[in-house]
């Protein structure tokens, strides 16, 4: 079986990295943590160390009805992680608190404002995210000369790491500053999303090794599709034929934009079977992630309540699995040895924890559809910037693309617009019966 398992690997990693077959033989072998996909078993199994366990003492205090039951000391803590408070949130509380921020919703006008502010906030800070994330990625550091090659940081869950402990030290911060809503989900169910969360963010680094920035950008366009199929799966939610519709338009003509605007004067790595198959596991376990948080928010909790909760999660996911590899310290090691990184990596970070702010409170807002429409515009405002600073030239398909996003987009605020009239229409008739 041994020797079964020599011959098989190299076949594997050949099939898996095709960019890989000019390299020699030995080194397939010798450089095995550089594959991917044995990085991301490895992940995986440090973060089981962690479920497995949690999973079976959740399961234990569940069965034995502890919240009915238990005392002592870790009653509460125990009560918090496991049950939460799910008696208090009842549907009448739901119903009393949908009716609240309709009422406190206001205007058309304040909701567009608001609207706008989301929007805004998202663009900057996912702007700047990504321009960061594509030099710590695919650049060198510490290279004096041109001539000099530097050292590449390979670890990209130490980056996830470093950008949920800021995100959970602000949001924590937050909690303590102002007055939150009383919380009543079992800190349990939080894990979910930060599992899914910490997965998607790896394969989003993951990504910029193997494929091009074409086919990135246009499956992060499309992204409104799985999110809504997701959305069924998860929420049980149900759609209109136009939400459908719209949903195609805005993808079609995004992708339309982004190829037509894209030069292959300086291409970037070639896209290769292992690219699109972490970039599928990108858009799966982002799709999940929003529309998890989506559905955790009927227990009446703040965003930056949501916010502390995955990112509680996901330090310790990723910490655990760091120390267990060994990587914790020699990542610590490649910052002290070049504080360019360092830098970066603090302002990575930064940009993240701000991007997170306004993705919880856009979900809980808007929800995660409109969330999804208001990224993947990103994608167009980057090539729009592009364009502007650098002289590049639209071609009539890009602009083309650019109608028809806005007339998906008109077509989805108008057909929402007239449902709501309509429901509003219809409660008075209701209430007089």
């Amino acid at each position: 079986m041994p020797s079964f398992s020599r011959r098989i690997w190299p076949a594997l990693v050949l099939l898996l990295f095709p960019s890989a077959v000019t390299a020699e033989e030995p080194s397939l072998l010798d450089g095995w943590h550089d594959v991917w996909l044995f990085r991301f078993l490895v992940n995986m199994l440090g973060y089981s160390t962690i479920i497995i366990p949690g999973y079976l003492l959740i399961s234990y205090f569940k069965r034995t009805n502890y919240a009915e039951t238990g005392s002592g000391f870790c009653f509460p803590l125990i009560k918090t992680c496991v049950f939460g408070n799910e008696a208090k949130t009842s549907l009448l509380d739901d119903t009393s608190a949908a009716s609240r921020n309709e009422a406190d919703s206001g205007s058309t006008l304040k909701q567009a404002l608001k609207l706008i502010f989301c929007a805004a906030g998202l663009q900057v800070s996912y702007l700047t995210w990504g321009v960061l994330q594509e030099r710590v990625m695919t650049r060198s550091y510490g290279a004096a000369t041109t001539d000099q090659e530097g050292e590449k940081f390979k670890d990209s869950q130490f980056l996830v790491f470093m950008n949920r402990i800021l995100a959970l030290t602000v949001s924590g911060i937050w909690c303590v500053m102002f007055k939150q809503p009383r919380h009543g989900a079992p800190m349990y169910k939080y894990s979910f999303a930060s599992l899914s969360n910490i997965l998607s963010s790896w394969c989003q680094y993951e990504a910029l090794k193997f494929i091009s920035f074409p086919t990135q950008v246009l499956a992060k366009a499309s992204k409104v599709i799985p999110v809504m199929l997701m959305g069924k799966i998860v929420s049980h939610k149900s759609y209109e034929y136009w939400e459908y519709f719209t949903a195609v338009l805005i993808s079609v003509g995004v992708s339309m934009f982004l190829l037509s605007s894209t030069t292959d004067k300086h291409p970037s790595t070639v896209t290769t079977f292992s690219g699109v198959i972490i970039l599928i596991g990108y858009i799966v376990f982002d799709s999940f992630t929003s529309n998890w948080q989506d559905n955790l928010f009927k227990y009446k909790m703040s965003s930056v309540q949501m916010m502390f909760g995955v990112n509680l999660f996901s330090c310790l996911f990723t910490v655990g699995s760091l120390l267990e590899q060994g990587a914790f310290f020699e990542s610590l090691g490649f910052m002290t040895r070049h504080s360019e990184f360092a830098f970066h990596a603090v302002l990575l970070s930064v940009c993240s924890a701000c991007g997170q702010l306004f993705i919880f409170y856009t979900i809980s807002q808007f929800g995660a559809a409109v969330f999804t429409i208001i990224m993947t515009l990103r994608q167009a405002f980057a090539i729009l910037l592009s364009c502007f600073l650098y002289g590049h030239t639209v071609t009539l398909v890009g602009g083309f693309g650019v109608v028809v996003v806005f007339l998906a987009l008109f077509l989805r605020v108008y057909a929402r617009s007239r449902m709501k009239s309509g429901r509003r229409g219809a409660q008075p008739l209701a209430q007089k019966v």
